[in-house]
């Protein structure tokens, strides 16, 4: 049978009164689960609201322009429903041959498909809220149809270009149906297993998937609905079609999905013209600029030239070889990193840093803050003082705009610091770092540290950094220019410390000097600006009291 239920704006965060800025679909018709109705915009980000369910859309309520907050109704679906169930008597209740199949009445048929959680029955587990991730690989695969889980048990892993995370599961119960496999790419809101959730699940586990399942909602809307993909896919689009200017395409104009389907359609963003509203393109422009390219109507503009390839060569002739693949994490890395050294004039400035008191001072601190489970490393001081400098020079804490015009400057300075892995470098990041002290800051080190190694970290453990710091003091070194993390303008690189003879007016006296390099991106930081923050950073790693001071 047939139902009507109510289309509602899902959890949109702190956001209120958000402007519609497309419609993506018309009353009458068929939508998909997840596929987009309608995009909206906040002055971050847009983001498309996702159909509830597979059904025909009755009538939808907003228009372009309207303002929108969470929970509002904008529009009616109408889905299928079954109005017929099963009922079998348990074996103790009744014999075998007294099970009976019996017809309920439609008002009784109300139940949606998926059981709330905790309540039993069968639920579509989803992955959560992974931050500014999408498209996110899945390298393994934990449960199959038929296992028993656990509340919190892991379902899949995935993995980003910075860290590899699990996904848990929100509920206990068994595993009805798995829906991704290696390989596959996922985004916040996509389903990973159909579960028949115990009865007995607790409130709390209920509680939980409903917070989480509204935050994915609008990331996962993002990709667009198989149908409309197809029909804007003509015949051989790919081969005939621009390259895709990644900066210029990620200035462009357009919604979540808009950008989805220009991706997969090799569609370079930059060479289409937007009607929608203040110029933004819409799903209808960009099938436009397909057809007239592949109908010749337009010219496609010449491939951006290329950086001159490494020549490749035979090893093997040369004697014997063992060839080994990268991590995931080093094949992901590597472009990003390649793209900052190509696109931010690096320029490093070295200095030297006075550590001797710092370092005698510590010490002494070493074995009290051992007893209290914390590792009191130098790191840990060095950190303090670049909050210290950080606020005394707010351009080393800003950003560029993505239109290049002006600067953000962050009024928060949460810290990255690169570990060391067997999987490759990967960048935790301390947040609210100017709000602890030292110990506090060394614990979280430790944790933070500890979560790497292990492949533990979550997505909002390696979001959100300011600045970042590379140690290499552990190891060795004397110097070393340091990659800038962007969109972050500037990385502090620290070598080992060593004792060398400093004249100190009179004479040459032995003190403890630290290797810094700091790396920055010179279109907002200037030579002069760089060299005042590594001194400014020196002094303040000789002031131990002031880096001791408790945080108020």
């Amino acid at each position: 049978m047939a139902k009507t239920i109510d289309i509602t704006i899902p959890d949109l965060g702190d956001f209120a009164d958000v402007e519609v800025i497309e419609v993506l679909v018309s009353a009458g018709d068929t939508v998909e689960r997840e596929g987009g109705l309608i995009t909206v915009e906040t002055d971050k980000a847009s983001m498309d609201i996702p159909s509830p369910e597979n059904g025909v859309v009755e009538k939808l309520t907003v228009a372009v322009g309207d303002k929108v907050s969470t929970g509002d109704v904008i529009g009616q679906l109408t889905i299928e429903v079954s109005d017929t169930v099963v009922i079998t008597p348990a074996l103790d209740d009744a014999p075998p041959s007294e099970a009976v199949s019996t017809e309920v009445p439609p008002e009784m048929t109300d139940e949606p498909e998926s059981a709330p959680p905790g309540s039993g029955g069968r639920q579509t587990l989803v992955v959560p809220d992974i931050g500014d991730f999408e498209e996110v690989d899945v390298i393994e695969v934990h449960v199959a149809p038929g296992d028993s889980i656990e509340v919190e048990g892991s379902l899949v892993t995935l993995e980003t270009d910075k860290a590899a995370m699990d996904v848990p599961a929100t509920v206990a119960g068994t595993v009805n149906e798995v829906l991704v496999k290696v390989g596959d790419k996922v985004s916040a809101g996509s389903p990973v297993a159909v579960v028949e959730v115990e009865a007995s699940a607790t409130a709390a586990d209920s509680g939980a998937q409903q917070q989480e399942a509204p935050k994915a909602a609008p990331q996962a809307a993002t990709r667009p609905t198989a149908p409309e993909t197809e029909a804007a896919q003509p015949s051989g689009a790919p081969a005939r079609l621009p390259a895709i200017d990644e900066a210029g395409f990620a200035k462009a104009h357009a919604s979540p999905s808009v950008r989805k389907l220009a991706r997969e359609l090799g569609v370079d963003l930059v060479q289409v013209k937007g009607t929608g509203l203040k110029n933004r393109i819409l799903h209808d422009d960009l099938k436009a600029f397909v057809k007239a390219i592949l109908t010749g109507q337009v010219a496609g503009p010449a491939a951006a030239p290329a950086l001159p390839k490494v020549p490749a060569v035979d090893f093997a002739k040369f004697g014997d070889v063992d060839v080994q693949p990268l991590t995931r994490i080093q094949k992901i890395s590597g472009p990003r990193l390649q793209a900052s050294w190509i696109n931010l004039p690096h320029v490093t400035q070295h200095d030297l840093a006075d550590i001797t008191d710092l370092e005698s001072r510590r010490q002494q601190l070493k074995g009290p803050a051992k007893e209290r489970g914390i590792s009191l490393t130098p790191l840990a001081f060095i950190m303090k003082a670049c909050v210290s400098a950080l606020q005394e020079y707010p351009r080393v804490n800003s950003s560029l705009s993505e239109d290049g015009e002006s600067l953000v400057f962050k009024k928060y300075v949460h810290l990255g610091f690169a570990a060391d892995t067997e999987q490759g470098l990967v960048v935790p990041v301390i947040r609210d770092a100017d709000k602890k002290d030292v110990y506090e800051i060394a614990q979280e080190l430790g944790e933070l540290s500890a979560l790497a190694r292990e492949g533990k970290l979550k997505a909002d453990q390696l979001q959100g950094a300011c600045f970042t710091i590379s140690s290499l003091g552990g190891i060795g070194g004397t110097a070393f220019t340091p990659i800038v993390n962007a969109p972050e303008v500037a990385i502090l690189g620290v070598s080992r410390a060593s004792m060398q003879p400093v004249w100190n007016g009179s004479e040459f006296e032995p003190r403890l000097m630290l290797p810094l390099s700091f790396s920055y991106d010179h279109r907002v930081i200037d030579g002069a600006q760089a060299v005042r923050f590594t001194t400014y950073l020196g002094e303040r790693l000789t002031d131990v009291d002031a880096l001791l001071q408790a945080i108020p």
